[in-house]
């Protein structure tokens, strides 16, 4: 059995390492990204170290082993679905079930995570665009359609909202009073580097997202 802080601790380190496509992930992210002193996130790597969850090198950082990496995307995959399954059934917006998700996640059964997943139809992406893990740990979304950082587009693009990475609540929330949800369709009208501003147009409605918002929306550009 493990307990909650590992299972935290393993899920983060895969969604630093998928976000940013290295194996490897630094004490400095970890420490960041769980809101903790790096020198508590030290002691939890020796830790992970020790269960042969991971491996830890001074300096270098932190690579899941395959026993890690499969509890980590069996807690992804739990998270996901509760996620998909509270705004599918109990009509919770986007902004209120990840944390109800990392609550539940710890407490509910394969048996009853199984059964979710068929109720929804083995869905493949939860309510944010992120892909959700079958329960061999394969993401089933498709790889081609995963979208670039809307920061990266330029003037006069058009585009598809896929995936949402920033889900602090305020951010999601934003993004709701807009209808901006998965699957909108926009365009680019304006862009400057210099002003850290990003104006697009959608739902007839202009819309402006500074920069690095913008970084956390990932879309698929259409012609």
């Amino acid at each position: 059995m493990t307990s909650l802080t590992v299972e935290n601790y393993l899920k983060t380190i895969l969604l630093l390492g998928n976000r940013t496509g290295e194996a490897t992930v630094s004490t400095g992210q970890l420490a960041v990204a769980m809101n903790v002193l790096p020198g508590t996130v030290t002691s939890m790597l020796k830790t992970l170290s020790d269960s042969k969850l991971a491996t830890y090198k001074p300096y270098a950082g932190v690579m899941l082993s395959e026993a890690g990496r499969t509890l980590a995307l069996r807690m992804l995959r739990r998270h996901r679905l509760i996620e998909l399954f509270l705004v599918n059934t109990l009509e919770l917006t986007w902004d209120q079930v990840h944390e109800e998700a990392e609550h539940m996640e710890h407490a509910v059964s394969d048996f009853l995570i199984d059964r979710i997943d068929d109720y929804l139809s083995h869905p493949t992406v939860d309510p944010h665009g992120d892909p959700i893990p079958d329960k061999n740990g394969i993401l089933r979304a498709d790889p081609t359609n995963q979208g670039v950082p809307l920061s990266s587009c330029e003037q006069g693009t058009y585009f598809e909202l896929v995936r949402v990475f920033n889900q602090d609540p305020d951010f999601l929330r934003y993004l709701s009073e807009h209808q901006l949800g998965i699957g909108c369709k926009g365009q680019i009208i304006s862009k400057s580097d210099e002003a850290d501003l990003i104006t697009i147009e959608a739902n007839q409605e202009k819309i402006p997202l500074g920069l690095i918002a913008a970084r956390d929306l990932l879309v698929i550009t259409k012609q």
